[in-house]
């Protein structure tokens, strides 16, 4: 027993040995591996890999970013009245005021607080903001981050672009410099800097999620925004957002989420918009834009497969305006915008906003694409209302029929019809008076008491007209234009879709 216990310990003894002979073998390569990639004749010291700044997780901190630019970002508190409901409101009869007289009380009108942000855009006090948070303001305060507070003067808002400029006054103000929008990518890291729920200054970071977004939470005129996932809530109105650089390249404006709260969905007025809608406020008070004087759609892929385009892109005018810029230029219904200006067209919401950010009276070069060729028009502007119209067009009625192979019935529009649908009783074409909801005109978007005008680009009048227009779509989805009340459409037909 005790020699085997012996031989135990000594077996213990040369394994113990062996492992560290082990250990000091695999250091020593690891070593001398370090040694030959260091130092081998004639090979210069390889560089630290330099730190990768711009990706979620591989700063270490934002902090020399935050304190160079939260200054620059205020808090903003707007006084709205309020009347508040009334607790006797029988005190407006008056055979029951003279009865009881006036001593049953009434809750005075109240005045209500509201709280935003905003960015210091140029040292002499100008701030920039978002028009919803100042809109209807008896009073707007600004607080600065080092606690001054100064009362401030509007001067000017525009509610389309949802973006307001103020001014207090103060001087040697630190300012966010404007980035360019137009060069930021998805996935930039952003921070968003504001006010949220009025609890004080906060900064959440996120990325660029999507460019180009219309959301019509708002006035739906002229909407470009920046989506990120940088936390946004309520009172990050008019506050910043950044990119990594400093350089403000967005208002943030808008969130959407089921609660009211952030789920990750934010929206920021890209700050290339901001700085022209920013430029003529602080000019002249108000915004002028560029008008072209059509109403538009988007281009989809069965509207470039009826009309022979070689991608699903651009803008198809669906009226021209009498004696606007566009019919002068000799554009019709059914061209399809391609570019202005060398920029390309993507849809509807592209041209708008780029038509809208020219000046009235600017000429513009417009490719537009009709019957398969591109053509290029010269056009000048006019000036956009404050509240745009919706063009119409005008037409009128004849005969009557069904298509059981669409699921829709056809009848002539009568006065009745016109005054129920919200249609001109001049108008012409074929009127929807049923619609199949399992058929394909329901899946075409074809709804109850809209107008068939023309189609693929003829009149049609009667329903002898609609057949034979239809036949020759061939295997092609029919382009039809469709009037619905003021609002002018296309859709595209495709039999058993």
């Amino acid at each position: 027993m005790k020699n085997f216990v012996n031989l135990r310990g000594a077996k213990s003894h040369i394994n113990i040995v062996l492992s560290l002979v082990l250990v000091v073998f695999s250091f020593a390569s690891c070593k001398g591996q370090s040694g030959m990639l260091s130092l081998a004749p004639g090979q210069p010291v390889a560089p630290p890999a330099a730190t990768v700044t711009a990706g979620v997780g591989t700063q270490n901190s934002y902090a020399d970013l935050v304190s160079r630019v939260s200054p620059a970002v205020v808090t903003i508190r707007s006084t709205e009245r309020s009347r508040a409901a009334q607790q006797y409101p029988f005190m407006d009869d008056p055979n029951f005021r003279e009865f009881f007289g006036d001593r049953m009380p009434q809750q005075p009108p109240q005045r209500v607080q509201g709280v935003g942000s905003g960015v210091i855009v140029n040292s002499d006090g100008y701030i920039l903001t978002n028009h919803h948070v100042v809109d209807g303001a008896l009073e707007i305060r600004v607080e600065l981050t080092d606690k001054r507070t100064f009362t401030a003067k509007l001067v000017g808002s525009d509610q389309p672009s949802d973006l307001a400029v103020l001014k207090i006054d103060a001087q040697n103000l630190p300012t966010l410099s404007l980035g360019d929008s137009d060069k930021v990518r998805v996935g930039d890291v952003v921070l968003a800097v504001g006010n949220p729920l009025g609890i004080g200054q906060t900064v959440t970071s996120g990325i660029v999620s999507a460019k180009g977004r219309a959301t019509g939470l708002s006035d739906g005129s002229f909407e470009d925004f920046l989506q990120t996932d940088a936390a946004i809530n309520r009172g990050n109105s008019g506050g910043a957002l950044v990119n990594t650089s400093g350089e403000l390249v967005g208002i943030n404006s808008q969130i959407l989420s089921p609660s009211g709260g952030n789920i990750g969905i934010g929206f920021a007025i890209p700050s290339n918009m901001a700085k022209a809608v920013m430029d003529q406020l602080m000019k002249t008070g108000k915004v002028r834009r560029g008008m072209l004087g059509v109403t538009i759609q988007s281009v989809d892929a069965d509207l470039a497969s009826s009309l022979n385009l070689p991608t699903a892109k651009g803008a198809i005018v669906t009226s021209v305006a009498p004696s606007g810029p566009a019919e002068k230029a000799g554009l019709k219904r059914g061209d399809v915008i391609t570019s202005v200006n060398s920029q390309p067209i993507a849809d509807t919401n592209g041209l708008r906003n780029l038509v809208a950010s020219m000046s009235p009276g600017t000429n513009a070069t417009l490719a537009v694409m009709r019957s398969g060729h591109e053509q290029n028009f010269q056009v000048a502007l006019a000036e956009l209302p404050e509240r745009p119209k919706t063009e119409g067009d005008a037409s009128d009625s004849e005969d009557t029929g069904g298509n059981a192979k669409f699921g829709l019935t056809l009848q002539p529009l009568t006065a009745d019809s016109a005054s129920k649908f919200g249609l001109d009783a001049s108008d012409q074409g074929l009127f929807v008076s049923r619609v199949d909801q399992a058929g394909a005109a329901a899946n075409a978007g074809i709804r109850q008491g809209d107008l068939i005008q023309e189609v693929n680009q003829r009149p049609v009048r009667t329903f002898n007209d609609f057949s034979a227009a239809i036949q020759q779509s061939g295997t092609r989805p029919a382009l039809l234009l469709v009037k619905r009340r003021t609002q002018i459409i296309y859709v595209t037909l495709r039999p058993g879709s």
